[in-house]
This record gives structure tokens, C-alpha cells and sequence, in this order.
């Protein structure tokens, strides 16, 4: 065995501690050389943040995701001229050196496309709204739309790992995670962040884990899937043959072994394992309680529409983020499939509408009658819009529209923000912002200013670099804010 070889197996049976202390590295001084080591070794680089900030107007949040990139034209955009121009060219000088994803970038022709779908104005605010959408429709005064959201990401994966964790490249903490570190848990028989999946129709994007991970955080920040089924937490249940108790007396001898070991390793990260197991076990009575939708008087059900009676819908998920903040969950995150609609665009973006537009719209009025509005808000939105050319063959009947990253809508409801609003312009080809654009990273900052967050100030250092949510932009919206 060579002698090098031998060296570093030596080294990585010693910790750390007993490496430094062992060859005290006299010119090197501990100093310089914890730099060169991992963050997780020297866990007091990362004093617990103290916050809010300033006082919080929202406690908790439901992120209703829609995936794939619901089209802003069809459903919030009023563009009158796009019907008007049906087929003709996209005028080069709109179009500028836009970036084009590898599905239309080979098209020799770009024509206009719009539905036949019919828009009309709701509300005290008299905000545009498309005929999909009419049970959102009727409470429009309760909404505040960001018409000028932009992106930097053109495909989706890039596009949802922004949204969600503030860069294109996986590995950062998800939203959730940062509030799950920087804020805590309200619940101790909870996790602070919840994710709950659902699909309207096959064949859309796959959403990965990565999404709601906690990147470089402990680990027990990470989102927690609930699933519809038997087994709603993966590995929850006791193995057969194994009872509450000696499951308990498990998790103690399990515990003593652990400080044991944290005591010898110094690594953060065994006592995250050891508060996961210990949720795990807590979460064993608390969850099938909370999933529990049958106890729902019918005219919940009535309100949400049929398909919240059945589990795994985004119906049915939406009763539960209720269900779920309730109990002081601080963020949940539902993810929607099935918006990413390249070809068969009218067709497809019906179904898509009617299976989130009752319950979407029953959740903020269910928040608001049992005073939960107050302090809980609710973020509805995709990761980017779509193209207001068609992409393939055009026909009055059907089309499809690519990747947008220019423009696109997102709606909130709920605490700190103006209600019956609306901001941000696009030009009347909705193609490009003329008006009070809002970057991913501003509607990011605005989301964590309204739980008392400075965004610049939620900080984890990792590997020698300081991180953030915003990574290094964003500027909060004022003029949303109530």
C-alpha cells in the first residue's frame, strides 16, 4: 500500500479536531486552514438568524405552482389587437434579438395567435378576466396581478429551479427551506414546509425533489411531500412487527448514539437526522389527522367543487394547504402539472383551467371567511409565459405557443398587499414589459418583505461565499404593498 494512500485513509478515520490538534500545522495557524475545510465542520459561521426583521404582515404562505407555464394570454391578458391581426406576421421590430428555444427557433414564420376564448371586466376594480376562469373572476377584487413578471430562464427546468430557489442551477435552498431556516416551525408536530403534488393531465414537465430541497441548509429544512393514499409520508409508518413504544425506545438508544457521535464528528448535520427521526415520530398521529378530509361539512366540498372529494387533485390539495396552515404549517407549496401547452393550446388550457379555477378561487374566500386572509398569503403562478406567435400550425381552432420568459402573470391574495390591483404593462402585442417590470428576484424580495424579511439580510454562508434567496439582486415592489 503506498504511503500517500495510506495518509489519507488515516486522515479520514481521525475527525477533524483530532486532525487539527494532531498536526498543529504551526505556519498555518487554525485560522487559515478552516477556511479550506467544509462550512458544516465549523457550524458557528452560520449564527441563527434573529428574525423577522421588522413585523411580519403575513405568517404563513400557500404557493399554488402551476407548472409548465400557464399562457397569460388566454387566461389574464385582454390583447384585442392580437385577434385583430390573427395569422399576420409578429413585427420583426417587437421581436428584437429575443432568444428562442430550439422548439421555435427554426420556424421561418411567426404568426399571431389568439382564441376565440372571451374576456370581460369584473369587479369594483374592473380587471380583465378570460371566460375560463369565472369562478376566479368573481373575486378579482380580492387578487393583486403582477402583469410584468420576467424571467431569465427559457426552458423549464432552469425556469422552476429560479422561481423556486432564486438560481437556474440546482442545489439552492427552496423558498420554503429558507423560511423553514430563517423563521422556524409554528407546529412541532408538523414540518414547516409542505409540498403536495398534483396533475391535471399526463405527458407535462417532471418536477424533481431538487425543488423543494434544502440545497446547502440543514437538512430537516427540506420540504416534505404529502402524498393521497394509504402512505401519505414515505417511511412514516412503524415496519412490521414494531409498536409505538419500542419505536420510541429506538429513536432514545438511537439519539444517546448520536450525541455520542456529534460530540467526536462536530457535524450540524446529525442532529438534523435526529430531529427528522423525531418529527417522523410526532408526525406518525399528527398527519393522518390533518389529512383527514372527510370531516369536511358538504358545503366545503360544495365551495371547493366535486373533485376535492378526491384525493391527489388539486382540488383536494387545496382543502388541505387550508388544513395545513391551519395547523401553522408556514409554507405550502402545491405543484400543478400539465400547463405546458407547445400544440393543442385551446384545447388543453380549458381543461387545465377548469381543473384550478373553483377550488383556487374557494381557498381565498375559505382563508377569508375563518379570518386566515389576514395573515396567510397565497401566490398563484407559473415559472414563465408564453409566446404570443403560434408555435407550429396555426388554425382558427387550434395552436400551440412556446416558452416566454418576457412576460408573464402572477396573481396573490391575502395579507400586505393591495387587493383589487393590478401592475405592471405589456405592450399590446403582449409581447414585451412597457411598464414596471418585476424580476423573478423582485417578486421574491416583495414575498419575503412581507414576512418581515430584509431579503439582503437572510443570509447562509457556504463554502466561502455568502448566499441568499435573491442571490445578488432584487428590490422589494412598493407599490403592491397595501
Amino acid at each position: 500500500m503506498c504511503h500517500h494512500h495510506h495518509h489519507q485513509q488515516v486522515a479520514s478515520q481521525m475527525n477533524r479536531r483530532e486532525f487539527l490538534t494532531r498536526t498543529s500545522l504551526a505556519g498555518v495557524g487554525l485560522a487559515a486552514l478552516s477556511s479550506l475545510l467544509p462550512q458544516s465542520v465549523f457550524a458557528d459561521s452560520n449564527p441563527k438568524p434573529v428574525l423577522p426583521h421588522f413585523a411580519p404582515k403575513v405568517k404563513r404562505i400557500i404557493y399554488l405552482f402551476q407548472s409548465g407555464g400557464p399562457s397569460q394570454l388566454e387566461l389574464f391578458e385582454y390583447k384585442p389587437k392580437l385577434q385583430e391581426l390573427f395569422g399576420q406576421e409578429l413585427p420583426a421590430s417587437i421581436r428584437g434579438n429575443q432568444r428562442l428555444t430550439g422548439m421555435t427557433s427554426n420556424q421561418k414564420s411567426f404568426p399571431l395567435a389568439m382564441g376565440k376564448f372571451k374576456f370581460a371586466q369584473h369587479g369594483k376594480s374592473q380587471a380583465w378576466m378570460s371566460e375560463l376562469l369565472p369562478h376566479t373572476s368573481k373575486i378579482v377584487d380580492e387578487l393583486c396581478f403582477i402583469k410584468s413578471m420576467h424571467t431569465e430562464a427559457i426552458n423549464h427546468d432552469p425556469a422552476v429551479t429560479f422561481i423556486q430557489t432564486g438560481s437556474q442551477q440546482a442545489g439552492r435552498p427552496s423558498f420554503g427551506s429558507w423560511l423553514s431556516y430563517g423563521l422556524g416551525s409554528e407546529n412541532q408536530n408538523l414540518p414547516a414546509f409542505v409540498v403536495l403534488l398534483s396533475r391535471a393531465r399526463e405527458g407535462d414537465q417532471p418536477l424533481y425533489a431538487k425543488l423543494w430541497g434544502n440545497g446547502f441548509l440543514p437538512s430537516e429544512h427540506q420540504g416534505v411531500i404529502f402524498r393521497s393514499g394509504d402512505n401519505p409520508v414515505y417511511y412514516l409508518n412503524n415496519p412490521g412487527g414494531m409498536d409505538k413504544l419500542s419505536r420510541r425506545r429506538m429513536l432514545d438508544h438511537l439519539a444517546q448514539l448520536h450525541q455520542a457521535q456529534v460530540k467526536h464528528v462536530l457535524d450540524e448535520e446529525i442532529n438534523s437526522r435526529i430531529s427528522q427521526y423525531e418529527m417522523a415520530y410526532r408526525m406518525q398521529s399528527s398527519v393522518p389527522a390533518t389529512l383527514d378530509i372527510s370531516k369536511e361539512p358538504d358545503y366545503i366540498y360544495n365551495m371547493y367543487g366535486e373533485e376535492s372529494k378526491k384525493p391527489g387533485t388539486f382540488a383536494a390539495n387545496c382543502l388541505l394547504a387550508r388544513r395545513l396552515i391551519e395547523k401553522d404549517v408556514r409554507f405550502v407549496q402545491l405543484y400543478h402539472q400539465g400547463w405546458d401547452q407547445h400544440g393543442n393550446l385551446p384545447n388543453d388550457i380549458k381543461l387545465m383551467a377548469k381543473s384550478v379555477d373553483q377550488a383556487s378561487a374557494a381557498l381565498i374566500k375559505d382563508l377569508k371567511q375563518r379570518g386566515l386572509l389576514d395573515e396567510t398569503l397565497v401566490i398563484w403562478g407559473g415559472e414563465f409565459g408564453r409566446t404570443n406567435y403560434s408555435q407550429g400550425k396555426l388554425t382558427p381552432e387550434n395552436y400551440g405557443r412556446d416558452h416566454h420568459p418576457r412576460c408573464f402573470t402572477i396573481f396573490m391574495a391575502g395579507a400586505g398587499i393591495k387587493k383589487g390591483f393590478s401592475y405592471g404593462e405589456t405592450d399590446e402585442f403582449g409581447y414585451n414589459i412597457i411598464k414596471n417590470p418585476v424580476h423573478v428576484h423582485d417578486f421574491q424580495a416583495t414575498v419575503l418583505h412581507l414576512l418581515g424579511i430584509d431579503h439582503e439580510q437572510l443570509i447562509f454562508k457556504n463554502q466561502g461565499r455568502r448566499y441568499r434567496l435573491t442571490d445578488v439582486a432584487g428590490k422589494v415592489v412598493k407599490d403592491v404593498l397595501a
